[in-house]
């Protein structure tokens, strides 16, 4: 699906990819900021279109360019057990191990606790130092 948003010059360009890290202070007071906060926090976005309005703007460096983003399928890992197309509900990933290379992707900051999820694609196995069977997934929210 298709939303509308506003990003920063720089970045407006047509399939380039952000996640959305939620609101800014400075955008409070900001007239537009209902357009620009309409994302899900830490999702990752794709721009589809860039459209021809341009906004002044306090936080991005430039002007501010009307977009059309996509959003991305969540890359986490899950327990090899599930297969793709498996409806799960999503269990925070208690992981301490902050220097391991698969961390930011086994606690992935745009899932939420106790929402399901549909594993829409099987992508890695990947070595867990803590001995645990995971695999790389790719999931979308359940409608």
């Amino acid at each position: 699906m298709t939303s509308i948003t506003i990003v920063g010059e720089k970045l407006a360009k047509k399939d380039e990819v952000f996640i959305f890290i939620g609101p800014q202070n400075d955008c409070k007071n900001c007239k537009l900021k209902n357009i620009c906060f309409n994302l899900k926090q830490y999702h990752q976005y794709k721009i589809t279109t860039v459209r021809d309005k341009r906004h002044s703007c306090s936080v991005h460096a430039g002007d501010a360019i009307v977009v059309e983003v996509e959003e991305l399928s969540i890359e986490t890992t899950i327990d090899k057990k599930y297969t793709k197309g498996s409806i799960i509900t999503y269990e925070k990933n208690d992981c301490d191990e902050q220097l391991c290379s698969y961390y930011d992707l086994c606690t992935n900051q745009a899932l939420e606790p106790n929402k399901k999820y549909v594993i829409t694609e099987i992508l890695d196995d990947i070595p867990c130092s803590k001995g645990e069977s995971i695999q790389q997934v790719t999931l979308k929210e359940k409608e």
